[in-house]
């Protein structure tokens, strides 16, 4: 199988910016997965100046394949998944947009991000969103530590009686936000002359012999982490299966690895737990966890051939080192995992400053 004949990696952490971009080609139809970019952290061992150059470059790139585009889907409101500027809206124009729901499971931070951005791209299509905006729609919202059944079974030793803290603690914050959700104003699905709207979160779409379906609302890492919430992709072309797991960290929930293993795919697009963040927003439990499901994964995947290990995870130079167990069973296994800069044949960049 030459996955260079339906998957192109646009743009990935490894390349020296953030983002995690992929081109997926189905004939002459070109479907695109979080054109975002942003610049590398001021820890990331790059000089600033090589940093603001290459997060440049990255941008042209994503905006070369955007334009070529006919589906574009948003996971989430980050901006190294969505280009956002006021000059990049017109992008967008005249294309399909799957995108995550806006008004629902989305933390304060990115329903802002979500509202200027429809803000923007509405009012290039005519449309003024303070007016066309929907009533608050009453509904419930269960625990959703409910269907994370693997992750509560976890035997955490000595941590344990802190995980319930912080699990009493996520549920106290979720239940706030559930109160935001039923007090907004909602966003509305648009669908223009030309472009389209659509908030897919538990969806399947046909599209021309390409089956896309999208996850149910996922936590951005850990349990009721505040980041937020993702929607992971699972894109079915003719010739492959992709699942595109957006910031699922690793996967850090177990739960989250089952539904890979389930979904049984080709090629897994991953992003890895953020090691350069160990000690401050992440920790050796939560690490060792991401490391034990993705070797799960391996494990008991029957189709996987090749695993994109990526962003988030190569933001540091130890990454490889501190994910090793993961890396030798792929190598065990014979499944190919890279580095999206691997897979092109090139050094993940943040090497290059290692002596």
């Amino acid at each position: 199988m030459d996955t260079r004949e339906f998957l192109e990696l646009v743009w990935f952490d490894s390349l020296g910016a953030k983002s995690a971009c992929i081109l997926l080609k189905h004939g002459d139809k070109k479907i695109i997965v979080d054109p975002g970019v942003a610049i590398m952290h001021p820890s990331y061992p790059a000089p600033r100046e090589v940093k603001i150059k290459l997060r440049e470059e990255a941008r042209n790139k994503i905006v070369s394949k955007l334009r070529e585009s006919s589906i574009v889907i948003i996971t989430h409101y980050h901006y190294d998944h969505y280009l956002h500027e006021e000059n990049e809206i017109p992008l967008y124009l005249g294309k399909r947009i799957l995108a995550k729901n806006p008004n629902e499971y989305i933390n304060d931070s990115q329903r802002n991000r979500a509202y200027h951005f429809y803000e923007k791209l509405y009012a290039s299509m005519g449309l003024n969103l303070a007016e066309i905006l929907l009533e608050p729609e009453e509904k419930e919202y269960p625990d959703p530590l409910q269907d994370l059944i693997e992750a509560l079974r976890r035997d955490y030793g000595d941590y344990a009686k802190r995980k319930q803290q912080l699990l009493s603690m996520g549920l106290q914050w979720f239940m706030e936000r559930v109160s935001k959700w039923k007090s907004y104003k909602r966003i509305p699905e648009i669908r223009g002359n030309d472009t389209i709207v659509e908030f897919v979160d538990g969806r399947t779409i046909e599209y021309e012999g390409v089956r896309i379906k999208f996850t149910k609302p996922l936590f951005h890492g850990v349990e009721f982490s505040r980041v937020g919430w993702i929607i992971s992709v699972i894109i079915e072309l003719p010739k492959a299966k992709v699942y595109y797991s957006s910031d699922v960290n690793g996967p850090i929930i177990e739960d989250y690895a089952l539904m890979i293993i389930d979904e049984d795919p080709d090629i897994l697009v991953l992003d890895g737990p953020p090691t350069y963040l160990l000690g401050y927003m992440l920790n050796q439990i939560n690490l060792n966890r991401a490391i034990e499901n993705l070797v799960r994964i391996i494990d008991e995947s029957s189709r996987l051939k090749l695993i994109i290990y990526d962003h988030h995870l190569v933001r540091e130079p130890r990454f490889r080192e501190r994910t090793m167990k993961a890396w030798r069973e792929a190598e065990k296994k014979g499944i190919t995992m890279l580095t999206a800069a691997e897979y092109l044949g090139l050094k993940p960049h943040v090497l290059s400053y290692v002596g």
